[in-house]
């Protein structure tokens, strides 16, 4: 079902006291100022949307509350306490535990284990409780909401599992100011639901959520206050109740933005790709019939689990199909690695652009041209004139704003970050591309930039498939919904009869 949104709006009374406030908190990285005189305060009991586009300097708040960086100039006060020199150990010891948009988890260690070594204490000689330190992993989870077992290595589980992970440690931490920083990027209705559970139990206990979402939605529906930063700058602090979406959104890019989807209808040219009954057995994929047409956005939803990134996966050849068919204009193919996809003008956005989707220690131009290096080498060799002029073409197309194709992507804004990942398969000229979750966790001017590129893109002729967990993103931007559940197709809906509640049911396996 939908998240009752209005459902998770707590107001304890009595719990008004100042826990952490951040006065006049300045910070440059090599002369480039980040944060300029930014004022920040949490109360007990309330949570406190920070918003702005990427790179308005929350990132680098929020390190600096927590003590992965030192500001250069103001003062951070905990429960009355000024603290001139904050550190991760200080931080925790002070009651501060932050959710990070990317799960920080050791891949070779048990759930379990994870939460003990963010969470236990005593000597490193000590003797561990096995049994015990299980049953207090479970308790955390369920606590947390998550059906996950403690024994599974981190390495095993998907985005979204790793992101309940991270709440169960917060859970345990007993924090009484917790920082949560995009923490339904990659969740479900569902999942979202149980998480708004744990800040209303947080916040009934009197802590403090300073909460990070791109999501307007959510920061409505949750928070009490609200703080924009833009340019570094902390530009206003208000009650959610005294503004409203239009307002807000202008207070953060400096504009007026009336386009979030900027869909048009395109006249849809012959089918690119086809599946019929393709099934793969090792990621649960079986029976998917589907087709897209050039010009066609083809959105595809479901819960987490359903099989949607799988499905993609499996078209992109990283686990070949063992069963049904995938016919490319009418002709059957057999994919069966991402090189042979690329040949067949294939091209794959993953859901985890950090992870899959860029080398954030390669420049722009070398993380743009790494699909069609033959297009800008010569005998084996790169030509480094022909890919700077190549990546310049796509900073300029996409608007990727950096200082030179020379900058590492690692240092850019996430909706920058997207672009590259997007212009690296633009390089090859698909037919068709694969976008999953395309703009996930960037912030509303990127996510309306990308998805004007979106557009642009069907307007040529391509054929995309876009996967995205944002109903409202499926909504807007597709030409027709197909719907995953237990790694099938449950339904497709055109987009004249697609609505939250009919997918949802179809995710679901119910009548709507």
């Amino acid at each position: 079902m939908p998240v009752a949104w209005g459902e998770f709006r707590y107001h304890p009374a009595g719990l008004s006291h100042v826990l952490l406030s951040a006065s006049s908190i300045s910070k440059s990285f090599e002369g480039v100022r980040a944060l300029r005189d930014v004022s920040f305060d949490l109360k007990a009991g309330e949570v406190h949307a920070l918003v702005g586009e990427n790179g308005a300097g929350k990132s680098t708040l929020i390190k600096i509350m927590t003590g992965a960086e030192q500001s250069d100039t103001g003062m951070l006060t905990v429960v009355g306490r000024a603290v001139p020199y904050m550190t991760p150990a200080l931080a925790r010891s002070l009651g501060i535990a932050a959710i990070y948009q990317q799960p920080s988890l050791f891949p070779q260690l048990t759930v379990a284990e994870n939460l003990a070594l963010a969470l236990e204490t005593g000597s490193v000689w000590r003797r561990v409780h096995w049994a015990a330190r299980r049953r207090r992993a479970l308790a955390l989870l369920e606590e947390a909401g998550a059906a996950i077992d403690p024994e599974r290595l981190a390495s095993t589980l998907s985005m979204p599992e790793q992101q309940m992970v991270e709440i169960a440690r917060a859970v345990g931490a007993n924090a009484k100011i917790v920082i949560m920083d995009e923490p339904t990027a990659s969740l479900m209705n569902d999942e979202v639901e149980r998480l708004f559970s744990v800040i209303g139990m947080l916040r009934t206990q009197g802590s403090g959520i300073v909460y990070i979402s791109h999501r307007l939605e959510e920061v409505f529906a949750v928070s009490d206050r609200i703080t924009v930063l833009r340019d570094g700058e902390s530009v206003a602090t208000r009650e959610t109740s005294s503004i409203d979406r239009s307002e807000l959104i202008q207070t953060m890019v400096g504009r007026a933005l009336t386009e979030v989807f900027p869909k048009r209808p395109v006249a849809p040219g012959a089918v690119a790709i086809e599946l019929r009954h393709l099934s793969n057995r090792a990621l649960g994929i079986h029976d998917v019939s589907l087709s897209v047409r050039r010009g066609e956005v083809l959105g595809v939803a479901g819960l987490v689990g359903s099989g949607r990134t799988e499905l993609a996966e499996t078209l992109f050849g990283l686990v070949p199909a063992d069963g049904g068919e995938i016919l490319l204009q009418g002709a059957p193919v057999r994919i069966e690695s991402p090189s042979q996809a690329i040949r067949c003008g294939i091209g794959y956005v993953p859901e985890d652009r950090r992870q899959h989707g860029v080398v954030l220690e390669m420049s722009i131009a070398s993380n743009a041209t790494l699909a069609s290096l033959d297009a800008v080498s010569s005998r084996g060799l790169i030509d480094r004139a022909a890919e700077r002029l190549s990546a310049e073409g796509y900073v300029e197309r996409l608007r990727i704003k950096a200082p030179s194709v020379a900058t590492e992507v690692g240092a850019l804004s996430g909706g920058n970050q997207q672009k590259v990942a997007l212009a690296r398969w633009l390089a090859i000229g698909p037919d068709i591309l694969i976008l999953d979750e395309p703009t996930q966790g960037v912030d509303v001017g990127a996510k309306a930039e990308i998805h004007a590129l979106i557009q642009g893109m069907a307007e040529r002729g391509l054929a995309i498939i876009m996967i995205s967990s944002e109903l409202p993103e499926v909504l807007g931007m597709s030409d027709r919904v197909a719907v995953m559940r237990a790694g099938t197709v449950s339904g497709v809906l055109p987009r004249t009869e697609a609505t939250q509640d009919k997918i949802i049911a179809l995710a679901l396996e119910r009548r709507p």
